[in-house]
């Protein structure tokens, strides 16, 4: 099975279509560690299962025990979320949004070996992807960008409430329309959104502008770490379950960590990790280049995009420091290889 292009696109959501028709009961997942465009993506297209087909049992799974991060407990159905591991049922249909790597669902995985039928909605690489369809577009800057467009297909009145959600998704994917994947389709898109409802200054408050102290304290350490190498391309920093215990910050708090220690002069490639529970350790990467940064990441056992990439290993803060950097500084010597070599 092969990624999809835009050409494709349209078959892909016919196929999708089908086995939504076909099923009574959904559940629709995203990968552990949800995001933006995970929690945002998922959500509305509950809403625009819940319009198009009214009759179904649709429910949004959480793939960890975790509750929902606070800040997108503002988007419409956060509060319904069901953690997978307390979902008992066997769904006639399971969605994967945002990842196409069973591993990556982590509780929800059960869930979807039980379903009858597998679809995925993706803009992650892959090669292997399970289900009876997927749609995968890599060149999407983000699965809200394909959730409307499925909408639009199907004719979807798409609602402020789902509006809302699919900004989100997109905003938070492009790093505010910052990073590299801020394409010409991703501002169509969230043009039309704001057209059908949804408030970029709500989305701005909730996700950017409502820290707690705690967090703001933790920045402030993690600040105060930043560390460059490799003649200051790469900067990095960390924190520390420690940090996290001390200051009483969360962990889903410190995930936006990662863009303090991209936005240091001069580094091409930024890196943060962080300690969560189980002697495992955390790692986000960020370009600034057209480095492949999810090279590192998926040698590590992790994966995503070119310039947005992450990966979970176990050991410590050094333990992981280790293992990347030097992965890291050999993608620079390798760039500068083929620029020697041309």
């Amino acid at each position: 099975m092969k990624t999809s292009t835009g050409a494709e696109q349209e078959d892909l959501f016919e196929a999708i279509a089908y086995l939504i028709g076909e099923a009574d009961t959904i559940a629709i997942c995203a990968h552990t560690n949800p995001d933006g465009d995970a929690l945002g993506s998922q959500l509305a297209l509950k809403q625009l299962i819940e319009q198009r087909w009214p009759r179904k049992e649709v429910v949004c799974l959480l793939a960890d025990d975790d509750p929902c991060p606070r800040i997108y407990t503002f988007m419409k159905g956060a509060e319904q979320l069901v953690h997978a591991s307390a979902y008992d049922k066997d769904p006639d249909l399971f969605i994967s949004v945002d990842l196409s790597i069973a591993s990556r669902l982590n509780y929800g995985e059960a869930v979807m070996k039980r379903a009858k039928t597998v679809a995925i909605i993706d803009h992650h690489p892959c090669r292997h992807p399970y289900g009876n369809a997927a749609l995968i577009r890599p060149d999407a800057a983000a699965v809200g960008v394909i959730i409307a467009q499925f909408a639009q297909y199907l004719n979807v009145t798409i609602t402020p409430e789902m509006a809302q959600c699919l900004f989100c998704a997109i905003a938070t994917d492009t790093g505010r329309f910052q990073y590299q994947n801020s394409d010409e389709e991703a501002f169509r898109v969230a043009s039309m959104l704001v057209a059908y409802g949804a408030n970029p200054s709500e989305v701005s408050l909730n996700v950017y502008q409502s820290f707690r102290l705690q967090f703001l304290h933790l920045k402030s350490l993690v600040m105060g770490r930043i560390t460059t190498f490799e003649h200051g391309r790469i900067s990095y920093s960390y924190a520390t379950i420690a940090d996290i215990e001390r200051t009483g910050a969360s962990l889903d708090e410190s995930d936006g960590l990662v863009d303090v220690v991209r936005s240091v002069a001069g580094s091409e490639v930024a890196l943060f990790i962080k300690e969560i529970p189980g002697g495992k350790v955390r790692g986000n990467l960020r370009s600034k280049n057209n480095l492949d940064i999810s090279k590192v990441a998926r040698a590590l056992g992790g994966g995503g995009h070119r310039a947005s990439s992450g990966f979970t290993v176990e050991g410590s803060v050094d333990d992981a420091l280790c293992a990347a950097l030097p992965l890291l500084k050999h993608l620079f010597e390798e760039d500068e290889g083929r620029h020697d070599a041309s």
